[in-house]
C-alpha cells in the first residue's frame, strides 16, 4: 500500500462512488418497476391492467390518432418512450371504452395523455401543450386536481 501513488487511491474511491451511485439509481428504476407487478386488490397489476386497456383497445386505433399518439409522446426521452407510449396508450383506450366510443378520437387522446401524466409533470405537459397549439381547455379542470 506504501507505494501506490495517492492520486491512484483517490481515482478508485471516486469511481467506487461512481458505481454506487449508478447501482442506486438502477435499484430505484428496479423498485418501481417491481410496484407495478405487485397486485392490487382485485388481483390485477397495473400492468395487467394496462396491458387490458391496450388490447382491448386494439381495433379502435385509426392512423390519425396513432400519429397524434406519437406526437403527444414525442416530448419524452428516447430510452423511455415506449415505456410512456404503452402506458399513455392503456390511459387513453380506458378513457375511451369507458365513454362508449367506436374509435379512438383526439379528444380521448388529450384526456388520456393528461389523466396519464404525473402531477409533478403537469407544467412541462401545459408548456408542450400551448407549443403544439392543442386546445385543452375542456379538460384544464383535470389539471386542478
Amino acid at each position: 500500500m506504501d507505494n501506490i501513488p495517492d492520486w491512484v487511491m483517490y481515482f478508485i474511491m471516486f469511481w467506487a462512488f461512481v458505481m454506487l451511485g449508478f447501482m442506486a439509481i438502477g435499484g430505484y428504476f428496479m423498485f418501481r418497476k417491481f410496484l407495478k407487478v405487485l397486485p392490487m386488490r382485485d388481483g390485477k397489476s397495473k400492468l395487467d391492467w394496462q396491458n387490458y386497456w391496450v388490447e382491448r383497445s386494439r381495433g379502435m386505433w385509426p392512423e390519425d390518432s396513432k400519429s397524434f399518439l406519437d406526437q403527444l409522446v414525442s416530448p419524452v426521452p428516447g430510452a423511455f418512450r415506449d415505456i410512456a407510449k404503452h402506458s399513455i396508450a392503456a390511459k387513453i383506450a380506458q378513457v375511451a371504452v369507458e365513454s362508449g366510443s367506436t374509435e379512438v378520437l383526439r379528444n380521448h387522446c388529450i384526456e388520456g395523455y393528461i389523466r396519464a401524466t404525473p402531477k409533478r409533470d403537469y407544467r412541462s405537459l401545459i408548456s408542450f401543450l400551448d407549443k403544439q397549439g392543442i386546445d385543452y381547455s375542456p379538460y384544464k379542470h383535470l389539471l386542478n386536481k
